[in-house]
């Protein structure tokens, strides 16, 4: 019976729909010794969390058929004490808050390592996780926040360019640029 709830307690749930980071990801979790169930999409990620509710989860913030935050809400309603780390590569102080206010205990940007992982979901003492060794440029921070006004707009670069008060033909400027690196 010890053997049965030491498993239930270092079970982890992966929901990405990027197959070779998913799997990727299990392998390395696996050992470090994890119990490790994907799922590709919300509707597996909630089916996982409505029958076998994990001590762990590493859950992307966009997936193909919705919003990882769904899973995020289901796992919490199921088991209160569960650890979510939300990983996206669309990484945004807002989005962050959300994914924090909906029950994960970080917000990672992608690309991630398995250390980084699984320092997230086991840390405990820390508040705050350890500043990153390269973050992101001011640029951007900038870009990335243009992103999501935009997306929020419904890519309507007349609205977007409104909501930042800024010149719509500058707005299309920066829009037609790359990111910036980080």
């Amino acid at each position: 019976m010890l053997e049965q709830s030491e498993a239930t307690e270092k079970s982890l749930l992966i929901v990405d729909d990027d197959a070779p980071l998913r799997n990727r990801l299990a392998r390395a979790m696996e050992q470090r010794g994890f119990t490790v169930v994907t799922a590709a999409s919300v509707a597996e990620g909630l089916e996982v969390s409505g029958t076998a509710p994990p001590a762990y989860a590493i859950v992307d913030l966009r997936l193909e058929d919705g919003n990882g935050l769904e899973v995020i809400e289901a796992l919490r309603a199921a088991r209160g004490d569960v650890r979510v780390v939300m990983l996206t590569g669309y990484g945004n102080i807002a989005t962050a808050v959300v994914a924090i206010k909906a029950g994960a205990v970080d917000f990672l940007a992608k690309p991630v390592d398995a250390d980084q992982v699984t320092a997230a979901l086991l840390e405990t003492e820390r508040p705050l996780p350890p500043p990153p060794d390269d973050p992101m440029s001011a640029d951007r921070v900038r870009w990335e926040h243009i992103q999501r006004v935009f997306e929020q707009c419904n890519r309507n670069v007349s609205e977007t360019a409104r909501r930042l008060k800024m010149h719509r033909r500058t707005l299309q400027r920066i829009l037609n640029k790359h990111a910036p690196r980080t």
